[in-house]
């Protein structure tokens, strides 16, 4: 997990409650930057794989949803999680649900399953790339 920042941020401070952490910050610094915290509409979507879709534990003990009761109100959290996703099967579903929810964020926590898979890094680059730029063309800002 050392590579993955936002996972030990979820890991260590989330779940110890000591908000805002590093990547909380982030969060809100974020939230403010894009006007997204005095919007009474600003739209959150998480695509995400089994970590984010809380598989194998109760969904209300999952990370999006500890999330969600977090910012509250001001936020609407849609979580797109599949239990299995891939890269490539994100930026497939990605440009619907871009159309769907408009979101002023999206909070891409994909590629696990690509490296179980043993799925070629570059894939994965591209994959996790293209829906970097399609969530930007839509207008969103990007977290990975």
């Amino acid at each position: 997990m050392q590579g993955f920042p936002i996972f030990s941020w979820f890991r260590v401070s989330w779940f110890r409650g000591s908000w805002p952490s590093k990547a909380g910050w982030l969060l809100i610094v974020l939230l403010l930057w894009t006007g997204a915290a005095n919007a009474a509409s600003t739209t959150l979507l998480v695509m995400g794989d089994s970590l984010s879709a809380a598989y194998g534990i109760p969904r209300e003990a999952g990370w999006v949803n500890l999330l969600r009761e977090r910012v509250g109100d001001d936020v609407e959290v849609i979580n797109a999680s599949i239990s299995g996703e891939t890269t490539s099967g994100g930026a497939a579903r990605l440009p619907e649900l871009l159309g769907q929810h408009d979101p002023d964020i999206v909070l891409l926590e994909l590629g696990g399953n690509d490296g179980l898979r043993g799925l070629p890094p570059q894939q994965m680059r591209a994959n996790l790339s293209a829906m970097i730029e399609a969530s930007q063309r839509a207008g969103a800002e990007v977290l990975l």
